[in-house]
């Protein structure tokens, strides 16, 4: 029976394996890498933050640039359009005149009704008609009348019809102005 007694003690006391002990040497690697492992995670954590801050500048860049690009369009347009205008003008002013040939007059009104066609496809829109509510704004009063039939405020007479693309003023109407 002792044999049992004895399996018995050695199964239930756990033996003691035999782990070797980490020399000074293995701790300071260990403490090497790890110190490593800190300083890459850091750079990782450092390229990390560059490239964030490169996609964020890259793409205020991009935004920027699109805003640019879409106010070029108008910003042209009505610099080409304000060039364009005392043409029209001059045309309105030799259909005021007074003419004898009707062919000639009628030849004149289509080039107005072709400018003004071109115009309004490229969203110019003239304002300041007789009538209007005098805005300073969006008119230029180079005269003022005292006239009871037409209200305070009112448009009497337009010398010069003023243009405008979308909310860009091209050119002030230039009118007379009822007090």
């Amino acid at each position: 029976m002792p044999d049992t007694t004895m399996n018995d003690q050695m199964e239930q006391e756990p033996q003691a394996q035999d782990v070797p002990e980490e020399t000074p040497a293995q701790e300071q690697t260990a403490q090497e890498e790890q110190d490593g492992e800190a300083k890459l995670q850091a750079q990782v954590a450092d390229l990390n933050d560059r490239l964030l801050r490169t996609m964020a500048e890259y793409d205020n860049f991009r935004k920027r640039s699109q805003r640019e690009k879409e106010s070029i369009y108008p910003q042209a347009t009505a610099a080409a359009v304000a060039q364009f205008v005392p043409v029209a003008d001059t045309i309105e002013r030799a259909l005021a005149a007074p003419c004898a040939d009707e062919e000639y007059k009628k030849g004149v009104e289509m080039i107005l009704q072709n400018f003004n066609d071109i115009l309004a496809k490229m969203g110019v829109e003239a304002f300041g008609a007789p009538g209007d509510t005098f805005d300073p704004q969006v008119h230029n009063a180079v005269m003022h009348i005292e006239d009871e039939a037409a209200g305070a405020g009112s448009i009497v007479e337009v010398f010069q019809k003023g243009y405008r693309l979308g909310e860009r003023i091209i050119r002030h109407a230039m009118v007379k102005v009822a007090n």
